[in-house]
């Protein structure tokens, strides 16, 4: 059901667990698998990197920019745990080719609180940027009632639209509320972590390859070749290709945006699942979509390819039966997308076979969902 419930979530993993598990990890791997602390979110909670592989390709992929959205935690602690203690061909291939960068909280105070948001309110911001005192909140801060959750004691932000191209961007009064088709302003300090971790391995490696951020969608959403529901979507950044034109909004990123490319690992993403059973689709994308404030769609024009997984259902309509699923599922896609890039595979596919890709199905709960999302 899309209806918002007041579910259990003890079977997600949680802060805690995450935290021994990560530990875990790195113990059993013998250094294979190297866990830091990237940085603190806004309740002082730490938000951890998972290293693991030596290879000159860098993939980073984060889960739980929205709190609320949780499958991607529990698939990225396998692979992490696989990787990092596997003899075979396939780990010992991967970790020479990749470095993989996991985040597998990176809004840790809003998954905790199971929502979208995270805990920051807008007077903490001001006291933080002091130039935006006077200025109303952000248009992604929220402090009403959303999905069934009550931010009214509680405010936050919905992370994925604070993300801004310009990596050294500092807040600026005129630039601030803002709207979906503006950038975002690095005012939240689980968004400016993930733009630290990114500008670390663009340092130390020379560019970041790959970024990939796991998300969740309606609980009803089928494919539309078969009608079936559907597991996980995935999808390129959403941004319009005329504003790469002369002249217009992100013309100055025409020569490094990575359309082509994350069309290509988005291929790579349902083949993987497909051919391991699953039933992946299209996420919808209209040509005038415009979210230059998600972290996909700043990082694609700075060089990166960037993929989006929807999962279906979130932790207010998915039952735990499927959630196994639904774990395996983005495994599958994430392992198919690694297996293309170590191999060189990825760069054959067919960037504009990607429309070809089964669409999907939505109903009326699922569309008012993605109409948050493209808010």
């Amino acid at each position: 059901s899309d209806t918002p419930r007041d579910l259990p979530t003890w079977k997600f993993v949680d802060y805690r667990e995450m935290r021994a598990e990560l530990a875990h990890i790195e113990r059993i791997s013998r250094g294979r698998v190297d866990v830091d602390v990237a940085g603190k979110s806004n309740r002082g909670r730490d938000i951890f990197t998972a290293t693991v592989g030596t290879g000159a390709k860098v993939f980073l992929v984060t889960s739980e920019i929205h709190g609320n959205e949780k499958t991607g935690t529990s698939s990225l602690l396998r692979i992490l745990k696989w990787l990092g203690t596997s003899g075979s061909p396939q780990a010992k291939k991967l970790r020479n080719e990749i470095t993989l960068v996991a985040v597998p909280k990176i809004n840790p105070d809003g998954a905790e609180l199971d929502r979208r948001g995270n805990d920051h309110s807008w007077d903490e911001v001001q006291q933080k940027f002091p130039q935006l005192t006077g200025r109303p909140p952000a248009w992604n801060y929220i402090s009403g009632q959303q999905q069934g959750d009550d931010y009214r004691q509680r405010p936050g932000f919905d992370l994925n639209r604070d993300f801004n191209a310009d990596l050294d961007y500092e807040p600026k009064p005129e630039d601030v509320p803002g709207t979906s088709a503006d950038f975002g302003w690095f005012i939240n300090p689980e968004s400016q972590t993930l733009r630290d971790i990114y500008k670390g391995l663009s340092a130390r490696h020379g560019k970041v390859d790959v970024y990939v951020d796991l998300h969740h969608q309606g609980a009803c959403v089928r494919e539309d070749a078969q009608g079936r529901l559907l597991d996980v979507a995935v999808d390129y950044p959403p941004l319009p290709d005329q504003f790469f034109e002369p002249g217009q909004k992100y013309a100055e990123w025409a020569d490094t945006y990575a359309k082509d490319f994350s069309k290509q690992l988005a291929i790579s993403a349902f083949r993987g699942m497909e051919s391991s059973g699953f039933i992946p689709a299209r996420y919808p994308h209209a040509p005038t979509r415009d979210l230059p404030g998600q972290a996909r769609c700043s990082l694609a024009m700075l060089g990166t390819g960037t993929v989006l997984f929807e999962v279906r259902g979130q932790t207010q309509s998915m039952g735990h039966h499927q959630s196994e699923r639904f774990i395996a599922a983005v495994t599958a896609g994430l392992m198919g997308m690694l297996d293309d890039l170590a191999t060189g595979e990825v760069e054959t596919i067919d960037p504009d076979s990607f429309e070809q890709l089964p669409g999907t199905l939505e109903d009326e709960g699922a569309r008012a969902l993605r109409a948050l999302d493209e808010r």
